[in-house]
């Protein structure tokens, strides 16, 4: 009897809400996941890459191991690095992890 009277109202089903009101917060949390994790990561990325890519002779990088020197040869995949008056080093173009700041050279 009391079945009867809950559903006696406007024949509609209680207690289903709309499809896009439940996906709409996983909506938005992957925007938030978008705009502060996954853009600002590729941008840098992309920057990185730029950097290797525009390397000269002469510039003042670091590695990804810590070792700070002077682009003396740029190749395709390869970067001689001048560490010291007579020390050359062989690495990886990929392990540039960028230009040396202003504050870095001033103390070597």
């Amino acid at each position: 009897m009391f079945e009867t009277l809950a559903y006696a109202g406007n024949g509609q089903v209680a207690g289903q809400p709309n499809f896009l009101i439940q996906i709409f917060p996983l909506i938005v949390l992957f925007a938030i996941f978008y705009f502060f994790l996954i853009r600002p990561q590729t941008k840098r990325q992309k920057a990185l890459e730029q950097l290797r890519n525009n390397l000269k002779v002469g510039d003042k990088v670091v590695t990804t191991g810590g070792i700070y020197g002077e682009v003396a040869y740029v190749g395709d995949n390869v970067v001689h690095l001048r560490v010291a008056k007579d020390v050359k080093l062989t690495v990886a173009k990929a392990a540039i992890a960028g230009l040396q700041s202003n504050t870095e050279q001033k103390t070597n």
